[in-house]
């Protein structure tokens, strides 16, 4: 059991939310689906109120409660191993209500902050060379969605 546990809270949709969360990555699953044994703002008798669930081998609680709004200020980052994950998983996200915000950054159809980052950026802005991981970084914030090609070509002054 990890000692720290993110815990998000969704206006009744907990568990849809999770579902599709854990269909995106591997080492993903729903753990335990807690039904409410009692009425409480939000949630009917009976109604889901948490659901604990594993996503990329962290684990995570999701609420149903209402009046809370997830924030910018929070976020979570996905490292991808190449573009095509990081297309597939932006598409996912944006998709359906979700929209783009800025330099990988991203918010779902729920609200929650994502930022889907390919690992080769990451590399790029820590290379040992500050005009290269300078570049790479100039680059990087011009970008909605992390272009890896395009990091590259402003990290090797092509086109």
């Amino acid at each position: 059991m990890q000692k720290v546990t993110p815990f998000l809270t969704f206006d009744g949709q907990a568990e849809e939310a999770t579902r599709f969360y854990v269909s995106l990555l591997p080492d993903s699953r729903i753990d335990q689906v807690t039904r409410s044994p009692v009425e409480v703002p939000g949630t009917a008798i009976g109604g889901v109120l948490t659901v604990e669930f594993t996503l990329a081998g962290s684990s995570f609680i999701a609420l149903n409660s209402p009046g809370f709004e997830f924030t910018g200020a929070v976020s979570f980052q996905i490292g991808c191993v190449d573009q095509a994950e990081t297309d597939r998983l932006w598409a996912a996200l944006t998709a359906d209500g979700g929209s783009e915000v800025a330099c990988g950054w991203l918010k779902d159809r729920w609200g929650v902050f994502w930022q889907v980052t390919p690992n080769r950026l990451s590399e790029l802005i820590k290379d040992p060379d500050p005009d290269r991981a300078r570049r790479a970084m100039e680059a990087m914030m011009t970008m909605v969605k992390i272009d890896i090609a395009k990091l590259e070509a402003a990290v090797n002054l092509e086109g």
